[in-house]
């Protein structure tokens, strides 16, 4: 207990004071750590403020001297007019040079990482001793905690605009370097992207449809696009058909083999060299499939968190989870499910797919496109997803000889687009092999 009470929280005394003395010998290097180092980061609330008043005199293009920077601090009520002059002076001749500066950002930022865990692990230690909350609560609050700090964000405190501003030029700069790497994660079907801009990171991204319109297979198509191109793991939850059920799927989906011979096992010897070669593709892309029945928003958060390099969350369907708190209101339970997808998306910072059924209303209209009042069990599903897209084919209410195992046109109907415009966008949908492919159309373009 006395070894407990005598220890300190980790910081590196010598390491603040180096990184802020390579700052004054060469103000030009603040460049090299800003985007990746906090003002909070730093122990000593004096540092704290010394490099705030830094990053004053550089956004302002001024000068970093000893003078200016005594000056500003006196400004800002750090420091009297006669004190602290001998304290910068020795922060300037604690280094010779600034060519390890990341380095000490380095060292500076494990330190405050070391301290968030140790206040984070003392709130979930309060959290269950206190036993006012629920244990899937506290177990998800505790996650949510861990994981935050793991992926470099700091939930506790405010944002400085200035410290924003530095995260948004680090992005304009990107732009204007490598403008694929900023538009998204791509569907990888052009028609679709050129309305989307790609898929954001954070995203919540809505796909409804009647049963029948393909939704799974659109998402499934999706998935193995982006897996392809890359290279990050897609993961998939099932839960209305098993893993292998949605594996042939797949199959039938990239070999191009009729879904009904994969079923019936009436294959050629075309076929088998086409699963084949597709079966080798598919085995080289980062698909993870969990088929899991009623899963929770927590559930779900809690095996993602332990899976690295994650690019997209793809989720059938929306109406099949389960709530973690059970009410007699299904609505009710569906508008925290869909609040609790749109949170996971912002922590897990990728884009999530969620198929959602719809209610019957286009059955009963002349026009059977879907809208959104035609989401079922709530309205907050619409207000919490940032994309909504609804899937409709003239195909499905027609009474004549064509099948639906033919090909057709399918309508991707963009209806609410929080990041840009709204539209239509004609595909290709080939049935037998529950294909979406892009087709030329002029039609397909933004509303």
């Amino acid at each position: 207990m006395k070894d407990e009470l005598t220890r300190k929280l980790p910081f590196s005394l010598i390491a603040e004071q180096s990184l802020l003395g390579s700052v004054l010998i060469d103000p030009e290097s603040l460049n090299e750590i800003a985007s990746q180092l906090s003002p909070d980061d730093f122990y000593l609330t004096e540092h704290t403020q010394i490099y705030n008043a830094m990053r004053d005199l550089f956004d302002s293009s001024n000068e970093i001297d000893i003078v200016t920077l005594i000056d500003t601090l006196v400004k800002n009520g750090v420091y009297e007019k006669s004190g602290g002059e001998d304290y910068i002076r020795t922060l300037a001749e604690t280094v010779p040079n600034s060519l390890n500066i990341k380095d000490y950002a380095r060292i500076v930022k494990e330190k405050s990482v070391l301290r968030q865990l140790i206040e984070a692990s003392g709130e979930i230690s309060d959290m269950a001793y206190s036993e006012h909350e629920s244990v899937v609560n506290i177990i998800d609050s505790a996650q949510n905690k861990i994981f935050s700090i793991a992926q470099g964000r700091d939930t506790k405190n405010f944002k400085h605009i200035r410290d924003v501003l530095y995260e948004v030029h680090e992005h304009l700069h990107l732009l204007t370097s490598d403008k694929a790497s900023t538009q998204g994660t791509p569907t990888g079907f052009s028609g679709l992207d050129r309305v989307l801009v790609g898929m954001g990171a954070s995203d919540l991204i809505l796909v409804g449809a009647r049963p029948g319109m393909g939704k799974t297979s659109f998402c499934l198509n999706i998935g193995t696009n982006v897996a392809e191109q890359t290279k990050k793991n897609v993961c998939i939850f099932s839960l209305e058909m098993s893993a292998s059920q949605l594996v042939t799927r797949i199959l039938s989906s990239e070999a191009m083999v009729n879904s009904y011979s994969l079923r019936s096992g009436e294959l050629s010897p075309d076929d088998w060299n086409k699963l084949a070669e597709a079966s080798s593709r598919l085995a080289g892309c980062n698909i993870l499939i969990d088929d899991t029945s009623g899963i929770t928003v927590t559930g779900m958060k809690a095996k993602l968190r332990r899976v690295e390099n994650l690019g997209l969350v793809i989720i059938d369907y929306l109406q099949l989870m389960q709530s973690d708190r059970r009410t007699d209101s299904r609505v009710q339970e569906v508008s925290e499910i869909s609040r609790g997808l749109k949170l996971m998306a912002k922590e897990l910072g990728v884009p999530v797919i969620c198929c959602a059924q719809l209610s019957r209303g286009p059955e009963s209209r002349e026009s059977k496109k879907p809208m959104l009042s035609d989401l079922r069990d709530s309205g907050a599903i619409e207000q919490d997803a940032d994309v909504v897209m609804f899937l409709y084919r003239s195909e499905y209410y027609k009474t004549d000889e064509m099948s639906d195992e033919d090909s057709s046109i399918a309508e991707v109907i963009v209806a609410k687009n929080r990041h840009g415009s709204t539209g239509t966008v004609k595909m290709g949908w080939i049935g037998r092999f529950t294909k979406f492919r892009t087709i030329v159309d002029e039609d397909s373009l933004p509303s």
